[in-house]
């Protein structure tokens, strides 16, 4: 009887091992700010260049996370896969219920979206143009890239954007066209907050970031919140990822049920 305990005490204690072992999220500490090596402000080139450095580099990117979404004041919490092959498709997938029942799935690439929505049995499919009904029209799929990897826009990313060291950190501000824009970066030299506006059209859209975590030599963010405003329509997202693979085998599966109705 004592050898059987003893065995049972060893098999529970290897399985607790076993488990303890299991690889962790990294989160990486976000240096203070009294920490930091002064800049040579006078470098605007030098330093954007030295913002862009620190963007993550990737082929494709797995991400699965947790989220709280608010349509409208209407909150339902969800699990989102995002799958991204750079510089060619965003690929979306909405479940609830720990995943048993599909809401809704997205393909974004340059040139269209196609949307289904599993509730009402509808699909969408639009020019990449139909985005711009709902926000600026400089948004483009390279800055949706962007946002969704927490890497800085290309775009804003020049001697037109006046580039301030303030407060220990750097802050990328400037207009392109009628869209204003702010980038606050944090002491990891990665956005930390990415401000949109255009005040004519009544939209704008603000991205902040946290939980930076490694991935294909650089940093990721693992949490990311999102506010978007078009008129008098408001979505909020709240979502941090439980899974993040980069650079692994990735498909966008977008079969459309023939009997769904296809909404022009």
């Amino acid at each position: 009887m004592r050898k059987n305990i003893l065995n049972s005490f060893l098999i529970t204690a290897i399985v607790f091992t076993l488990a303890s072992c299991k690889t962790k999220k990294i989160i990486v500490a976000t240096p203070p700010v009294a920490q930091q090596q002064l800049p040579e402000t006078n470098k605007k080139l030098e330093n954007l260049q030295a913002l862009q450095a620190k963007d993550l580099s990737f082929n494709t990117l797995a991400l699965k996370g947790k989220a709280d979404l608010d349509i409208d004041g209407d909150i339902n919490s969800v699990t989102m896969n995002i799958r991204i092959k750079k510089d060619q498709a965003i690929w979306v997938n909405i479940t609830a219920l720990g995943g048993a029942l599909e809401v809704a799935r997205a393909l974004v690439t340059p040139d269209s979206i196609k949307l289904i929505n599993r509730m009402q049995k509808t699909y969408t499919k639009k020019p990449f143009s139909y985005i711009h009904e709902f926000t600026n029209h400089q948004i483009d799929f390279s800055l949706l890239q962007s946002i969704f990897s927490g890497n800085t826009i290309k775009a804003f990313m020049n001697e037109n954007s006046d580039l301030k060291f303030e407060n220990g950190v750097w802050n990328l501000s400037g207009k392109a066209e009628d869209l204003v824009y702010a980038v606050l970066f944090n002491t990891l030299l990665k956005p930390a907050e990415t401000s949109l506006n255009d005040a004519e059209a009544g939209q704008a859209l603000k991205v902040s970031y946290e939980k930076y975590t490694p991935l294909n030599g650089g940093l990721f963010p693992s949490k990311l919140n999102l506010q978007s405003m078009a008129g008098t329509k408001k979505i909020a997202l709240s979502l941090e990822f439980n899974k993040v693979e980069g650079n692994t085998n990735v498909d966008f599966p977008f079969t459309v049920p023939k009997s769904y109705q296809l909404i022009k």
